[in-house]
């Protein structure tokens, strides 16, 4: 009798879609999982769902696609898709293998992306961080942003291969800000049940290295895996990606998860 194919849930960041993981997804599918890349409300697809543009709503989202698949699933979010990834590990603890951090803002409850930006500047007056907020463009009441191409592939995409970035960096979307400023609501009991594991990017220009390396501190207990890349892996190297995280999904006690 054949192993079943292990699940794998791929939640996007900011200005983002499902079409994030293209790249990527054929590779995983070799690798015989099954990938389900989701569309957040809200964003690429569905910008009329601008309402559940929120973590409740993202983590609904999830949450419905978990519970209509035949096995638990290892949830990965990229960016600041770890935080819905979290508060879905939080919400259906039984329902996730593992959570992946791909970049990914892997916060402790209650803490901010902002927060932990100021929490390395106030621990070394040596750091330095601007990140694509600076070179954002909004609309005319505030609450909507959008990433001009030129900034999307200086620091999200300066090291993937260059017609993969632009056409990378033409199909970001609008972000209603309800769905980038958000904090878990975590605990111990349920979130900290699951398995970890982050990957982190050393030549990353948007979650640079010394912030990822801060969040890991904050939560400590997630097996640590580096890249020598950007922001986006998946896009810049998804071989070495691959190669990286999948032997390391096998090695945990989780049937049906091969390399």
């Amino acid at each position: 009798m054949s192993m079943p194919r292990p699940h794998i849930v791929l939640i996007h960041g900011a200005w983002q879609g499902s079409w994030a993981f293209a790249a990527w997804q054929p590779m995983l599918e070799a690798a015989g999982w099954q990938v389900h890349a989701v569309d957040l409300p809200g964003n690429d697809r569905s910008p009329e769902r601008r309402a559940d543009a929120t973590l409740a709503g993202y983590t609904a989202h999830v949450c419905a696609r978990l519970a209509a698949l035949d096995a638990p699933a290892v949830v990965l979010g990229h960016s600041g898709g770890g935080l819905t990834a979290s508060q879905v590990a939080e919400a259906l603890p039984d329902r996730v293998r593992a959570l992946v951090y791909l970049a990914g803002m892997m916060l402790p409850a209650g803490i901010s992306f902002g927060d932990v930006i100021a929490q390395c500047r106030a621990a070394d007056a040596g750091f330095h961080y601007t990140g694509i907020v600076p070179h954002l463009a909004w609309d005319a009441d505030g609450t909507t942003s959008r990433v001009p191409p030129a900034a999307a592939r200086e620091i999200f995409l300066h090291d993937c291969p260059s017609e993969a970035a632009q056409a990378a960096a033409a199909r970001l979307c609008p972000q209603p800000d309800t769905g980038r400023d958000m904090r878990n609501t975590l605990s111990a009991a349920r979130f900290g049940r699951v398995p970890r594991v982050y990957v982190e990017c050393l030549q990353d220009r948007s979650v640079t290295l010394p912030l990822q390396r801060h969040m890991q501190a904050l939560t400590p207990g997630a097996h640590r895996i580096s890249l020598d890349c950007g922001h986006v892996p998946q896009v810049a190297c998804p071989q070495a990606l691959t190669d990286a995280l999948l032997p390391r999904l096998s090695s945990m006690p989780f049937p049906g998860v091969r390399p």
